[in-house]
């Protein structure tokens, strides 16, 4: 054994018996942050080590000195895995945990936060977000306190994501502010008031297994204290301090030998393969084929890479298996303590890849369109990359730069190769200089279209001004601007033309790359203000003076709108557009769009004053070039003074008038420019103003915050009132009689909207609704909006809050409350003029209307402004953008994906139309992977939408049907909904529809299933992720949606603490059979007729579609239900009433039914058809053998154990009630000699039939005993169960609550 290995035995060995006084570990807790109490003990006592409690969830087992908790079961359970400290942290203590394992089995994962309750008084919930009290958990990317979300959307990580081997902790600072931290990266405040006294609390839920406690924090400090100790000790330390460090040769870079758990490391370090490749020489390895597997390939350098430092591989073998292939770039993290994921990419922290042609950070594509395509590259091709002082990060392809990938990038970051798909073998490559970095070609869209820019041609000087925004980069010799961190960054990427304009001269630029991760996109202008005295702002709107630019619609003079719907919208230009803009001589402002004059935007501009052609990259616009078509214009513009077809007055355009504020508001209010400006001129209240006129179906009132108090707290108010701002009485005009807030306005009913809650005259009606109103700065804009379906609805910069109220009056006028800290607003929408269509302004879309339109229609028209909502596109076809493992066929109606497991997104080209039916059908499943297709909907414009790996990727627009889970932008918003997607066979058909009220269905097979999400924005496109096993879907042809109005199954908004217990069985609820033109399940059918046989009343039962629910075994296994379900607190487990079909009951009004259901255990009580009626009648079970029907029983006397009432007796006062026996299983509960058969002639088939019955019911924890079965059964008892706790006994009156009629045919 050499000497540095014993030296190093040695000081690990003293270190961890505490006898070298050496800290080798992380400082203390309190070191650095403000705590001297633990600063002076450099190594911690087991009593202070943070361990996990003894007492912990009942599926947990401790390990490794209580520091490793893991779920028992965790391919059966997804909870009852809570787990906490054995005592509370102190201020500024770290609790990080590492995850261990995770399994694909559940959605949702790993949840860690504080509580108040101490471990050893704790009831353990079954998940931790059901404690309602003294609890705040991060959940996904939210805050979850007491349960209910707080923030959601806290951070960019969602804890569902993590691999196993990421790191998650968390500090209460002694400011009592508590911090998440993801991989040692700080995420923020979650919330800056934490109890002093918190435990850390872990919830191993889902798909997280197992987790361990990790008291190292920073691991790249122990490894150089360690080198050092190290260095010091060794015998060539001495010499090697002796040399000057100048004359020290730089260490060669190598590969570290921690590695991909399928990659090996040969060469001395120098080459890296992915393994086994089989007998390919003495560096060969025999066993399996490198085709076996395709990641886990992982490789990093041996030390972090110098400035200007070149890394440099050399593919040496390729596979041609695979899709994808070799991946380069950098990380943060350290090799020795990283726990290395399957793919790099999966990071979600500190790392830098280049992949195909585009570079992801932490997992997150910021250039699509970057350079080479590296799945491309052949055996002998290099790839390299290098940081550089200025934090840039540069990669090259075999010696060639492909331009700047990020920028500021930390120093010492360690080179990463991902040997992924094709790539099997690689080699560092030595003494490579790094090349002069030649000015980058433009990125994006190469093709060339006539106008497109050329980097030699071109007779005009106008570039692009070497200054600009922050965030702006200007190439290709002044011709290109983009905006780098396209996808972390949305402004400040102000451009501007190197010269003023010249009277006629068009400055023209070509949209060449756009993202779909914002709101708003490219504006576009001129200013008065030259570049060397510009200050440039956030975006160009924020200018006051001298500046006049197009926003979407809106034109806009020194941040302020002059006019809304100009004839284009740049909002709604894609890749390849054309912009230009122009200053004719006598000081008009014209647009041209593709080169189409667009017609006077505004007039006025000084015609002696020179102006900048101004570009803002903001939003979705990222790169724009300038085209050839830039220079003077040969036509009449330059000098004419006779206005275009397209121009027409400034104060009167033809879509609108713009909305007034009503002379009626509060006293502290003062109205300028003509009523669309309202100024709170003192105070913080009495600043009420109402629209002058009533909003109509869709109509949207909107304005822009001016001016902002900071030294008032609050927030804008805004919301509807049916109060008539004109009819309030003497001195309305200044509104004495007008209260100081709009809570208190209460004289007629008002809704209105308070930071995130909904109140109705005062009263709160919601929570946690849409963004913080709190959160508006200067330029935001904040609408509201009558839905033509009576909701009210909030729009902030754009975006729809979705639905916030309903039930809204026919007649209501908008009111805002200009209350703290905002003090002055502007209006910047306009009315909806019902003119001819020969009045109407001139647009691209205005050669499409239509003559003679039904008023029956207008409602269409006002959703989304399509007048053909109604009408049944004759083909259906999935879009040409798509996923890159796609391939279309068959007319482009059938997608296959044609290599790996994802990237295999498909959208159907045209828009849902509401009550049409859209479907398709599952061709082949692949099973050798897991998970199957994900189905959905998206709001934005697919034509340019950039597909992630996975539709769970979309974080914008997007609903999704994924396994049993409903999923918006990645978060899951509702459980247990519909069949499981993952186990739908081949040649299933599924469908997907939109009712007239925006309601989403699912259709499997035809069935509805019930709507999975209400409100969908329109127009939407269906999605569909061919992932895992799903190989290939074609489209069937579309039908005709029932127009039955709205679903009675709409599924609210609910908090996962409602949801992990509740009932949640609201899936593939049967339809009743007359109503139903659709195939439907026969048994269900033969059931149904048995039921009705019964003759019970009604009204005993839930109406349609909810009635009754099928669990035969096609129906079970087409769900996908698992046979066993926990249920109550605390939780027991009852088996799913397989073989039998379900009529579910009406529950007592009066009681809290939907909390009995989730806190109440679940059992089964067998019965007969002569007892049915007498105990629906009593409501509850109880005891009697009378019978009300005429029925033979196939068996003597049936109550054994199973007493019921009969019709006309009662139980004598003052009598104990007789015990009533129930059941976990309904195999024990529905045997024949607790429940009896009965013959009965089925009135379709004439056939006779057996028929059973029993009731499901819910039963009050503590209320009952249990033991052994006590009836005589012919087959052995369920053997899930345990016998001692097969049958449930009790006496107590009031202690069952039914839920539901069961009934058996056989």
């Amino acid at each position: 054994m050499e000497l540095s290995e014993v030296v190093s035995n040695a000081i690990l060995s003293a270190y961890n018996g505490g006898l070298l006084n050496v800290n080798l570990s992380s400082p203390p807790a309190g070191d650095g942050l403000g705590s001297s109490s633990t600063a002076t003990s450099p190594i911690l006592t087991s009593n202070d080590a943070l361990l996990f409690h003894e007492k912990c969830g009942t599926l947990i087992k401790l390990s490794n000195n209580n520091k490793t908790a893991e779920r028992r079961r965790p391919l059966d359970e997804f909870n009852n895995g809570v787990v906490m400290t054995n005592r509370p942290l102190r201020d500024n203590e770290m609790f990080e945990i590492r995850i261990d394992k995770l399994v694909d089995k559940w959605s949702g994962s790993i949840e860690i936060g504080v509580t108040t309750h101490n471990p050893n008084n704790l009831e353990y919930p079954a998940t931790m977000t059901n404690l309602q009290s003294g609890t705040i958990m991060m959940s996904g990317c939210g805050i979850l306190t007491n349960g209910k979300g707080t923030r959601r959307e806290y951070c960019e990580f969602s804890l569902d994501e993590l691999q196993e081997g990421d790191h998650i902790g968390l500090t209460r600072k002694s400011n009592s502010a508590l911090h998440f931290f993801i991989n040692g990266i700080d995420q923020g405040v979650a919330t800056p008031l934490t109890p002093p006294v918190v435990y850390g609390v872990v919830d191993l839920y889902g798909m997280a297994v197992k987790v361990t406690i990790v008291h190292n924090n920073n691991h790249t400090d122990r490894l150089r204290r360690n080198n050092a100790i190290l260095r010091a000790l060794s015998p060539e330390g001495a010499l090697r301090r002796t040399v000057p460090a100048a004359q020290a040769e730089p260490e060669r870079l190598l590969f570290h030998p921690n590695c991909g758990q399928k990659a090996a490391i040969t060469h001395e370090g120098r080459t890296a393969l992915r393994p086994q490749y089989g007998p390919w020489g003495s560096n060969g390895i025999e066993g399996a084929s490198a085709t076996d597997d395709f990641n886990h390939g992982v490789v990093l350098s041996s030390r972090a890479l110098r400035d200007g430092e070149v890394f440099q591989v050399r593919i040496d073998k390729m596979v041609d298996k695979w899709a994808g292939s070799i991946e380069i770039g950098v990380t943060t993290h350290n090799p020795a303590y990283l726990q290395l994921p399957s793919t790099m990419t999966n990071l979600r922290s500190g790392t830098w890849m280049m992949t195909g042609n585009g570079v992801m950070h932490n997992g997150t594509t910021i250039l699509d369109e970057y350079g080479h395509n590296l799945d491309r590259l052949k055996a002998g091709d290099t790839v390299g990359v290098v940081r550089r002082e200025d934090g840039t990060l540069h990669f090259f392809v075999n010696g060639m730069t492909q331009g700047p990938a990020a920028w500021n990038v930390p120093p010492g970051v360690y080179a990463v190769v991902d040997l992924y798909g094709q790539a099997a073998q690689a080699t560092i490559v030595d003494d490579m200089e790094v090349p002069p970095i030649p000015e980058p070609l433009p990125e994006g869209n190469n093709q060339v279209s006539p106008s497109s820019p050329s980097s030699g041609a071109g007779g005009s000087d106008l570039r692009f001004h070497q200054l600009h925004g922050s965030n702006a980069v200007i190439t290709n010799g002044g011709r290109t601007a983009l905006r780098h961190n396209c996808r972390s960054e949305f402004n400040d990427a102000i451009v501007i033309s190197n010269r003023a304009l010249r009277d006629g001269e068009l400055f023209e630029i070509v949209i060449q790359k756009m993202v779909d991760r914002w709101s708003g996109s490219i504006e576009a202008g001129v200013t008065a203000i030259r570049p060397e005295d510009l200050e440039f702002p956030n975006t160009m709107t924020d200018i006051d003076y001298d500046t006049w630019m197009l926003s979407g619609t809106a034109i806009m003079q020194d941040g302020n709108t002059m006019r809304n719907n100009y004839g284009c919208d740049l909002d709604a230009l894609g890749t390849g557009a054309r912009i230009g803009m122009m200053r004719t001589a006598k000081g008009d402002l014209h647009y041209f769009i593709n080169g189409q004059d667009q017609g006077a935007a505004c007039s006025g501009l000084p015609p002696g004053k020179e102006v900048y052609a101004v570009v803002d990259l903001y939003g979705q616009c990222v790169q724009v070039s300038i085209t050839n078509a830039t220079g003077p214009m040969d036509n009449s513009l330059a000098t004419s003074n006779t206005a275009t077809e397209k121009s027409f007055p400034l104060h009167s355009p033809v879509a609108g008038v713009a909305h007034r504020f009503h002379s009626t508001c509060g006293k502290n209010v003062t109205l300028e420019e003509d009523g669309t400006r309202a100024v709170r001129a003192v105070g913080y209240a009495h600043g009420l103003v109402f629209s002058t006129k009533e909003l109509k179906a869709e109509e949207v009132f909107e304005v822009k915050v001016e001016e902002l108090d900071e030294k008032w707290a609050g927030s804008l108010r805004l919301g509807l009132t049916t109060l008539v701002p004109g009819e309030m009485g003497p001195g309305a005009g200044s509104g004495p009689g007008l209260p100081p807030s709009l809570p208190e306005l209460r004289t007629k009913t008002t809704w209105m909207v308070s930071s995130c809650e909904v109140r109705r005259d005062g009263q709160l009606q919601k929570m946690n609704y849409g963004r913080n109103l709190e959160r508006l700065g200067v330029g935001s804009h904040v609408g509201i909006r009558r839905g033509a379906d009576d909701t009210m609805h909030i729009l902030v910069d754009g975006e729809d809050m979705g639905p916030a109220a309903t039930g809204i009056a026919k007649n209501v006028w908008a009111v805002l409350d200009l209350y703290g800290p905002v003090r002055s607003v502007s209006i910047v929408s306009s009315t909806r003029l019902e003119e001819p269509e020969v009045t109407q302004p001139p647009s691209p879309s205005s050669d499409i209307g239509s003559e003679g339109e039904d008023d029956d229609e207008s409602e269409e028209r006002g959703l989304g402004g399509q007048s053909q909502m109604g009408i049944m596109p004759t083909v259906l076809e999935f879009l040409e953008n798509h996923g890159k493992n796609i391939l279309l066929s068959n007319g482009n109606r059938t997608a296959t994906r044609v290599a790996s497991y994802n990237q295999g997104i498909v959208v159907i080209s045209q828009p849902l139309v509401p009550q049409l039916l859209v479907q398709v059908r599952i061709d082949f499943l692949n099973r050798q992977w897991t998970s199957s297709l994900v189905l959905g909907v998206i709001t934005c414009p697919p034509e340019r939408l950039n597909f992630p790996a996975s539709a769970c990727a979309l974080k914008r627009a997007a609903w999704l049907l994924r396994g049993r889970g409903v999923f918006h932008n990645g978060l899951k918003i509702c459980e247990k909904f519909g069949p499981n997607l993952d186990t739908c066979p081949e040649g299933t058909i599924l469908g997907l529809r939109l009712d007239s009220s925006g309601g989403l269905h699912l259709h499997v097979n035809g069935v509805d299933q019930g709507v999975a999400v209400p409100d969908v924005p329109q127009p939407c496109h269906a999605l569909v992720d061919l992932y895992g096993q799903c190989e290939q879907v074609t489209i069937v042809s579309p039908e005709p949606g029932a127009a039955s109005g709205k679903s009675a199954g709409t599924q609210g908004d609910m908090e996962k603490a409602d949801m992990v217990d509740g009932i949640k069985e609201s899936v593939c609820w049967g339809p009743p059979p007359a109503a139903n033109s659709l195939k439907s399940c026969e048994y269900h059918a033969l059931c149904s007729r048995f039921q009705e046989l019964l003759l019970l009343p009604e009204d005993y039962f839930v109406p349609p579609p909810k009635r009754s629910l099928c669990y035969c075994e096609s129906c079970w296994k087409l769900r996908g239900d698992e046979a066993h379900r926990r249920r109550g607190e605390p939780p027991r487990e009852y088996s799913l009433p397989f073989g039998w079909c379900r009529f579910n009951l009406r529950m007592n009004p009066h009681l809290e039914a939907g909390t009995l259901t989730k806190k109440w255990h679940m059992a089964y009580h067998g019965s007969n058809v002569a007892a049915v009626r007498r105990v629906l009648d009593r409501g509850e079970l109880g005891a009697g053998t009378a019978s009300i029907l005429s029925c033979r029983p196939l068996k003597g006397e049936p109550g054994v154990g199973f007493q019921e009432p009969g019709e006309n007796c009662a139980p004598p006062r003052e009598e104990q009630p007789p015990p009533v026996l129930l059941s976990p299983s309904l195999q024990y509960a529905g045997a024949e000699t607790l429940a009896s058969k009965v013959q009965f002639r089925d009135p379709k088939s004439q056939r006779t039939h057996q028929a059973q019955v029993a009731f499901q019911v819910c039963v009050r924890p503590g209320s009952y005993t249990h033991g052994p079965p006590s009836a005589a059964l012919r087959e052995p008892p369920d053997p899930h169960f345990s016998p001692a706790e097969l049958e449930w006994v009790t006496k107590e009156k009031g202690a069952t609550l039914l839920y539901a009629l069961l009934v058996r045919v056989e």
